[in-house]
């Protein structure tokens, strides 16, 4: 598969495209509005930058603990019935009966489960687009991120600026339930991919088959950390647009349009090779301009900025490209599983890391900061980023 067209063909493809766009759009109203809401209830920088990400770091331990069952249950029951119980833990935030620390404690606890059902998706894209389809595969949902994201943050802002954040998590808990619709009718029933239930010991034996693998865990910490370290920046927008929802919006759009740019020209106009070469220019793109957010750039400046850093993300697409050809199938779940939730504890880390830095320096410092570590890791993760990786073996 070399074009669009030849992916979009494939039906159970389509409907995984529409499910993820929708999610995108109800978990970003939904990751909007709690951490305007927690920025307004507490004016803590640290506590917004939680509340953004705060499911995201939970994916770590489940991704470790329950990661095997992405790959021993039944891939559209899994999907339909997690995105149901998701939309029920939105629509209870919306409710307004959780204090601050209840409404982020829910979110980090939807977070254990998520890294499961984020390794089942990614193993059955795998699955349907094979070869360099999957790479085209990944960049289409990647450009539905961003174009969702686009929406969901102009959609949330509105919201929140006429309705209010708890109209902002109704909508996120219908989208959610729309997710479950559109994947139990698009998708086929299926068995699962690996015989048996997951016992403790075999998810433990195989994790650590992929971090002791000193090839796999390279490629590993080359999607966790430099990202990480600018989704740490990103989640500080909030506080850098003074708690306004708008000019913070207009913030995350732009990252939003500079990553679908990114994935649109990468994806489809590189070969693996080339792939492999822009990967490290790529990834210093996406930090060399917080490096000028030291300056206190203005609202068009900083928005030109994050355009310009968010097409770097791009160069994620090799990473993980080599990151699937290094595994075998009969693991690919959980170990997509465990890659996916990696990438979101080191976000979630991040924004942690930055959230606190800004209660002691100014927001626009501490995003410069993530900025020039995010081009330290690059540096230290050369070697990863540029080596092509063979599949190694790892037992089941």
């Amino acid at each position: 598969m070399n074009t669009y067209r030849e992916i979009f063909a494939v039906g159970p493809f389509r409907t995984l495209f529409a499910a993820q766009a929708a999610s995108v759009m109800g978990r970003t109203m939904e990751s909007l509005a709690l951490s305007t809401l927690v920025y307004a209830h507490t004016g803590s920088p640290f506590l917004a930058a939680l509340a953004y990400l705060a499911g995201f770091l939970p994916q770590a331990v489940g991704a470790l603990t329950l990661g095997g069952l992405a790959d021993r249950l039944p891939p559209r029951a899994l999907l339909v019935s997690w995105d149901l119980a998701r939309a029920a833990a939105v629509a209870t935030l919306a409710l307004g009966v959780l204090p601050v620390w209840g409404m982020i404690a829910l979110v980090m606890a939807c977070g254990l489960f998520d890294a499961v059902a984020g390794g089942a998706r990614q193993a059955l894209l795998a699955d349907l687009l094979p070869g360099n389809g999957y790479v085209l595969g990944r960049s289409a949902l990647n450009i539905a991120v961003g174009a969702t994201q686009i929406a969901g943050f102009a959609l949330g802002g509105t919201l929140l600026a006429w309705a209010g954040p708890y109209a902002a998590l109704w909508s996120g808990a219908a989208l959610g339930a729309l997710v479950a619709l559109t994947q139990w009718l698009g998708l086929r029933a299926g068995p699962p991919r690996a015989p048996g239930r997951p016992a403790w010991r075999q998810v433990w034996a195989v994790n650590g088959e992929l971090l002791g693998d000193r090839r796999i865990r390279g490629l590993l910490l080359a999607q966790w950390v430099p990202n990480g370290l600018i989704v740490g920046a990103e989640a500080l927008y909030v506080p850098y647009a003074g708690g306004s929802a708008g000019a913070a919006g207009t913030l995350f759009i732009a990252a939003a349009g500079g990553m679908l740019a990114g994935d649109l020209l990468v994806a489809r106009w590189t070969t693996p090779e080339q792939r492999v070469r822009l990967a490290v220019p790529l990834f210093t793109l996406m930090a060399v301009p917080y490096l000028f957010f030291a300056l206190s750039p203005g609202a068009w400046a900083a928005t030109v900025l994050v355009a310009v850093a968010s097409f770097g993300f791009a160069g994620h697409l090799g990473t993980q490209e080599r990151y699937v050809a290094a595994v075998p199938e009969r693991v690919r779940g959980q170990a997509l599983g465990l890659a996916g939730s990696g990438t979101m504890a080191g976000q979630a880390l991040a924004a942690s890391g930055t959230g606190t830095l800004a209660e002691f320096v100014p927001v626009s410092a501490a995003m410069a900061l993530a900025g020039a570590a995010s081009l330290v890791a690059t540096a230290c993760l050369y070697t990863a980023l540029t080596r092509r990786t063979e599949p190694a073996p790892v037992r089941s």
